[in-house]
């Protein structure tokens, strides 16, 4: 990933609507994965569309920092 936010903005706003495969810290130790569509972007959020696996969670939103910081990691299938 770039090494700033504005790069990471960049970057995203050219692959909205890409298949992606999300990495979430989800605490000590634990890694969730997620697979979606990158539906949008905003200035300081962008929003991903989760494939139906059953779950109630529909769509997820991280932060440009959270990419920045590691905690939440992106891979475009």
């Amino acid at each position: 990933m770039p090494n700033s936010i504005a790069e990471i903005k960049e970057l995203l706003n050219n692959r909205i609507g890409q298949q992606v495969v999300v990495k979430v810290q989800a605490g000590r130790k634990r890694v969730k994965t997620l697979h979606g569509t990158l539906s949008k972007t905003y200035p300081a959020i962008f929003i991903v569309h989760l494939d139906g696996d059953g779950d109630d969670l529909q769509r997820v939103s991280y932060t440009y920092a959270d990419l920045l910081t590691h905690n939440v990691s992106l891979a475009f299938e």
